[in-house]
């Protein structure tokens, strides 16, 4: 594979790894620290995320808990998860927080998954920025010839079907994850 093709598939990853993490942070039956994992509170007047200045555990499938390395900490993170609008409803047991994940109904999963495919969809699109831009530095170079341009243009176009596979995997996974009762 070409130089041109590896870091179209490098900049492709970042964007999947991307998805990834946006993935992570809708809600699905049970907890996981992830969905926390881009709620930021105030420490020491600059934002800095929940998980850099506390432990994020799981004691069970619907709970999370939160103990701040700093019990002077907690009022500003039991703030920031209000703030983000998570739908969860931390309780301040003195030296931790304890969130109780709420069962989804049916219609909250049919949301959840219409906004994981709205992520799919941009992702997509970034993905197809990402080819554009390649093919066309491709094409716009004089240095190359009319043979390697086509070679390094289909190699882009099987990291970018590579690309689409993944993501339409990884959507597929988290939509079921996200029906499953």
């Amino acid at each position: 594979m070409d130089e041109i093709a590896l870091e179209a598939k490098e900049r492709m990853a970042k964007t999947i790894e991307s998805f990834k993490g946006d993935l992570a942070q809708l809600r699905t039956g049970r907890a996981t620290p992830a969905m926390l994992d881009r709620v930021e509170c105030d420490y020491y007047g600059d934002k800095i995320a929940i998980n850099q200045i506390s432990s994020i555990s799981v004691p069970e499938p619907r709970q999370l808990l939160i103990k701040p390395y700093d019990r002077n900490d907690i009022k500003s993170i039991v703030a920031a998860i209000h703030a983000s609008n998570l739908g969860f409803n931390p309780i301040n047991d003195g030296d931790s927080i304890r969130i109780i994940i709420p069962p989804l109904t049916e219609d909250t999963r049919r949301d959840l998954v219409k906004k994981a495919k709205g992520l799919l969809e941009e992702n997509k699109v970034a993905l197809r920025n990402i080819r554009r831009e390649y093919i066309d530095f491709v094409k716009d170079s004089d240095e190359m010839t009319d043979d390697y341009k086509k070679r390094v243009q289909d190699d882009i176009q099987k990291v970018m079907d590579d690309a689409t596979k993944e993501v339409e995997s990884l959507l597929a996974a988290k939509e079921k994850d996200i029906m499953a009762i």
